[in-house]
């Protein structure tokens, strides 16, 4: 087992009733890389795109940015009340994560696209999450999930306009 997915010293005291709390927890786990990589990978876009859509993208980028910036913080404290360690090495979140590595910086469409097609895949994986979450009775999850599915279905919508 990763550390990141270890418990806590004395979490088995833990009783909300929640079940399968370690899959839950490995899926905030997956959530949480998910995030920090498109954290990272939209930082990297702000700074280099270039063109006439520079301005637009470069402010899109920031208020993405910034908020997957709270949403990490926010899944690692949802892992760290099941009881489990949030992923801390970053070998491990690159490993966890379905986000790509961009092939090269490419023109800002090219980045633009890539960044919206990253947002769609969290948003894929995130669903089974919720499932988890909710077969599990854990409705904090599913509602935190529910709510981070909504900004990136609202972002990758945001990038795709952007591109056309």
């Amino acid at each position: 087992m990763s550390e990141a997915l270890k418990a806590v010293p004395g979490s088995d005291k833990i009783d909300t009733g929640i079940t399968g709390v370690t899959a839950i927890a490995k899926g905030l786990s997956a959530a949480l890389s998910d995030t920090y990589r498109l954290l990272f990978k939209s930082h990297a876009v702000h700074w280099n795109v270039e063109g006439p859509m520079f301005h637009s993208i470069h402010v899109l980028t920031e208020a993405q940015y910034t908020d997957l910036f709270q949403a990490a913080d926010d899944l690692a404290e949802r892992i760290r009340a099941l009881g489990r360690i949030a992923p801390f090495q970053l070998s491990e979140i690159t490993k966890m994560s379905c986000v790509s590595d961009p092939a090269k910086l490419g023109s800002a469409q090219e980045m633009v696209e890539d960044l919206a097609s990253d947002h769609e895949a969290v948003v894929r994986r995130m669903r089974d999450v919720i499932a988890q979450a909710e077969k599990g009775e854990d409705v904090a999850t599913a509602d935190l999930l529910t709510a981070r599915c909504a900004f990136h279905e609202k972002a990758a919508w945001m990038l795709r306009a952007t591109a056309k």
